[in-house]
């Protein structure tokens, strides 16, 4: 099967834990190379962002990255790429008319629109994933949202027009349908963990506190709708703890450590920067707790990866949380800092519960969120679409 998935911001090669560069770049690079080892040929379009990026570069096995020129070769906020969408869109086409892929897997709205509009005269099915709904930022951001005014109504539009839409978890199917969706054509895959990287097993990082302190864990961008600043006002009340924050480009710190000082906390934050993601899972099991309780969420890799690594987890009871959290970990309501800090007093005072939890925790990880199982359950969205032109793959199972 030949899969092109569109992913217009988040480029599958680009480093994580810059404003726009965050789980859906983990998720199409882990699904791209699961697919490439299922044995599909899979091609991902993201836009260059640099003179100096070639045309194309191999990810994995089966898989190459295409740099599309569509707007300035320069790195741009997301919110404005939608006026070089209709220059992603031709690329696309101009590609597609050449070499027709089996189907067209779009990861956020822009790509849907590019996507969409790509495939209509060739009639290549379109799967969209949202990763986020714009209708769920503004909800929550009001006047802070930064999207273009007529986001929710393209969305609203890609979701009637898809072939067929993956939501991440059983949160998001509801929106979906507020927003008017067909939700007969919407099917529930979650995002993926990578479980050779991220186990319970191996080195965990050196603390470099003398001072005994349990530490407890937050990664990930550091922007305010991630809820960092609920976990530091929670500090002041878990006195035994030391907050490690990890993500983020430089300077992106500097009011978490204003707020860290007015709660008189700041001796027991470390801001540490960006984090090497093959450093990640030592960072996690280095770690009593993780906790990370944004606002909203639309899936969530940050618990997921720390339930893979075998560390206990408080998270935000919203959006994926609710799939992946849920049972095996401990769910708080969002901006509640007196709440997380009752939760996290009472686990770092019981080993035996933050190990229970942590043994269920790997168990979920492993029976549902291989990125193999998660792959799978695409490539079978993909084949209900395409169905006669690909009766190799039904007869074999499919």
């Amino acid at each position: 099967m030949k899969v092109a998935m569109v992913s217009e911001h988040a480029n599958p090669l680009a480093a994580v834990g810059g404003v726009d560069a965050g789980g859906q770049n983990v998720h199409v690079a882990g699904l791209a190379t699961a697919l490439g080892a299922l044995g599909h040929t899979v091609t991902v379009y993201t836009r260059r962002t640099g003179p100096e990026q070639p045309p194309a570069l191999p990810l994995a096995p089966g898989v190459v990255v295409e740099h599309v020129p569509a707007g300035p070769a320069e790195p741009l906020p997301k919110d404005e790429l939608p006026p070089h969408m209709p220059a992603f869109a031709a690329h696309l086409a101009r590609r597609w008319r050449s070499e027709a892929p089996d189907v067209a897997h779009a990861h956020f709205w822009m790509s849907g629109t590019a996507a969409l509009t790509a495939a209509a005269e060739l009639g290549i099915p379109v799967v969209q994933t949202f990763h986020a709904l714009g209708s769920v930022k503004r909800r929550w951001q009001g006047a802070a949202d930064t999207s273009p005014p007529n986001r929710v109504a393209v969305e609203r539009d890609i979701g009637r027009r898809a072939a067929a839409i993956i939501a991440s978890c059983t949160d998001e199917v509801t929106e979906l349908s507020d927003m008017g969706v067909p939700v007969g054509r919407v099917v529930v895959v979650p995002c993926g963990v990578d479980l050779t990287l991220f186990r319970p097993d191996g080195p965990a990082m050196p603390h470099e506190d003398r001072n005994g302190y349990a530490r407890v864990l937050s990664i990930g961008r550091i922007v305010p709708r991630k809820g960092i600043d609920t976990i530091i006002e929670a500090l002041r009340h878990v006195p035994g703890a030391q907050l490690v924050i990890a993500g983020g480009e430089p300077g992106d710190g500097e009011p978490l450590r204003l707020r860290a000082s007015a709660c008189g906390v700041g001796a027991r934050v470390r801001l540490i920067g960006s984090v090497a993601r093959a450093d990640v899972p030592a960072l996690m099991r280095s770690a009593q707790v993780v906790v990370t309780v944004p606002w909203y969420e639309p899936f969530g890799m940050v618990p997921l990866e720390a339930m893979a690594c075998g560390v206990p987890v408080v998270a935000s009871a919203v959006g994926g949380h609710l799939d992946t959290v849920a049972g095996c970990g401990v769910l708080v309501p969002p901006r509640r800092p007196r709440v997380l800090a009752k939760v996290l007093r009472d686990l770092l005072a019981h080993p035996g519960l933050r190990a229970s939890l942590a043994a269920e925790g790997v168990r979920r990880a492993r029976s549902r969120y291989g990125w193999a199982q998660v792959a799978t359950q695409t490539e079978s969205v993909y084949r209900s679409l395409i169905g006669g032109r690909l009766d190799r793959y039904a007869a074999a199972g499919g």
